[in-house]
């Protein structure tokens, strides 16, 4: 390894899309200074409104951000949460709180490391040696480190000063924009296996406090929640009427429900479907600073309602030209100017200055999350790769023209979340890509053709069962032999044009463990 340590690495694409973005926040006083946390590449700086990005945490070994802070007082001062706070099957784990003093130059770790995961911060408007970090700990077991978690001094010393068992952590927290003792908190029991995840329990449930954490209030359905066990709770509280405080609940009947009181007393304004999906990845709401009953509802889409939450309309679509990639995840109102609004997503970061009219997408954040990586025999040689919610793509390694590598010598060639990807030794224009559930395709690069080639049952009745990320091998001597997995092992002489079953079920076939979510 000692004769690698000299040799840098260096980025050779795809610059088309970006990755996972989880946090973000900006200067109020310089929207040109913005903070980006992602999923698995670390904490990205811009000072030039979202045009040039540099990355600012690659000192730390820890990759990924759950949580970004910046002191409004002294913008000097930023804290960043690692590990991230949307627990999905493939979420990616932190190691603590960390504080810059020099806007992000340097980092010293303040502790909690064994919260896993960290989902908010908030720094006291008034004292910035006051702040508060929520952690919605780890997915996949119970540990006592959750919760939200309080430092009066910096961050050497912490409080735990909500914490209601080992399976429950911060799901969303909010201050009052004018009381900064005044604290809404939103604490979710949740579970994750390989095979299934629990959201909800009794553990669950919206805690109020007045005094900055010393002593908090729960609310039930006696002040207007639903009955029975919550899941999941995003929060949003508006800057133009601190009174007015929105909560996206999980339970029963998922539902919006609003609280004109601060808190205290909510009801139930819409229970539509178009309000949220998928709560265990994405349950956050936001409300436009200079208007109350504007609201954004961020998740596979964001929805934007003007009536206070009554009724919904698309607002980003994904699926159109000039679109945003779906899947969102981190998202900013400026609290002075709602029409300058930055949102992270699946795909990267899109800026917009005219309140969604026109999107500028950050082409230069490059934290794409590969599942795996091939290469062919070319010279020079190709790379094959698989990237989170990205797609599947080939590229060169290096070429030997000026300029060097371009991004249109990438090729997409196959969509969806992209798993294994590799050529065909016989002639690399072919090749196969992978995608989520099972789907697979063999591809030609020279035309763009992809044809799918997912195996089946012959008995119809049968139901094939594939990993989120299916096994696939090709005979190292024999290149039209390939194998795929799914209960049963899959094999074709024919490049996949047919199939063959060679295997019994290989699985235990425990049906309790086949509700992958």
């Amino acid at each position: 390894m000692k004769l690698l340590e000299g040799i840098k690495p260096r980025n050779i694409g795809p610059g088309g899309m970006s990755g996972r973005v989880t946090a973000l926040d900006v200067v109020h006083t310089n929207p040109q200074l913005i903070y980006a946390g992602t999923a698995s590449g670390g904490l990205w700086k811009s000072e030039s409104g979202g045009i040039s990005w540099k990355p600012v945490f690659d000192s730390v070994n820890v990759l990924s951000i759950g949580a970004v802070a910046i002191c409004q007082k002294n913008t000097d001062i930023v804290w960043a949460g690692t590990g991230e706070g949307n627990p999905r099957n493939s979420v990616t784990g932190g190691y603590g709180v960390y504080k810059s003093l020099d806007g992000g130059k340097s980092w010293k770790l303040m502790g909690l490391e064994k919260t896993r995961n960290i989902h908010r911060i908030i720094i006291d408007k008034f004292n910035s040696d006051i702040v508060y970090v929520g952690a919605i700990g780890s997915s996949w077991g119970k540990h006592p480190e959750r919760g939200i978690f309080k430092t009066t001094d910096g961050g050497k010393t912490w409080k735990h000063i909500l914490k209601v068992n080992d399976a429950t952590g911060l799901a969303d927290m909010v201050a009052d924009p004018k009381n900064p003792n005044k604290i809404i908190a939103a604490m979710w029991e949740h579970q994750r296996k390989p095979w299934t995840f629990t959201s909800g329990g009794p553990g669950s449930g919206l805690y109020l406090t007045y005094d900055g954490g010393e002593n908090w209030k729960k609310i039930t359905d006696k002040e207007g929640l639903p009955e029975g066990e919550l899941g999941r709770i995003g929060l949003a509280i508006a800057q133009s009427d601190p009174n007015r405080v929105y909560a996206l609940i999980e339970s029963k009947k998922n539902a919006l429900y609003r609280s004109d009181d601060g808190g205290e007393h909510w009801m139930m304004v819409n229970d539509k479907d178009h309000i949220g999906n998928r709560p265990f990845y994405y349950s956050d709401i936001f409300v436009d600073p200079a208007n109350e009953n504007r609201i954004y509802s961020v998740f596979t889409y964001i929805n934007v309602s003007e009536d206070g939450g009554k009724s919904f309309e698309r607002w980003a679509d994904s699926y159109i030209q000039n679109g945003v990639h779906p899947d969102h995840h981190a998202f900013y109102v400026h609290p002075s100017d709602p029409n300058f609004i930055i949102e992270g997503n699946d795909g990267g970061l899109n800026i917009t200055r005219d309140r969604g009219k026109h999107w500028r997408f950050a082409e230069n954040i490059p934290v794409a999350q590969y599942y795996h990586i091939n290469v062919d025999n070319d010279f020079p040689y190709n790379v094959y790769g698989g990237m989170q919610d990205n797609g599947s793509w080939v590229g060169p390694a290096y070429v030997f023209k000026s300029g060097g590598i371009r991004n249109s010598y990438w090729q997409e060639v196959f969509f969806g979340d992209g798993f294994d990807c590799f050529a065909d030794p016989d002639d690399n224009r072919y090749g196969y890509a992978m995608a989520q559930e099972g789907y697979v395709a063999r591809f030609d690069r020279k035309t763009g053709n992809e044809k799918m080639i997912r195996p089946t049952h012959p008995d119809p009745d049968v139901k094939l069962r594939f990993n989120w990320n299916a096994a696939m091998a090709q005979d190292p001597f024999s290149h039209s032999t390939i194998y795929f997995g799914s209960q049963f092992v899959h094999k074709s002489t024919d490049k996949g044009d047919s199939w063959e079953i060679i295997s019994p079920d290989l699985t235990t076939n425990d049906r309790e463990k086949q509700k992958q979510y």
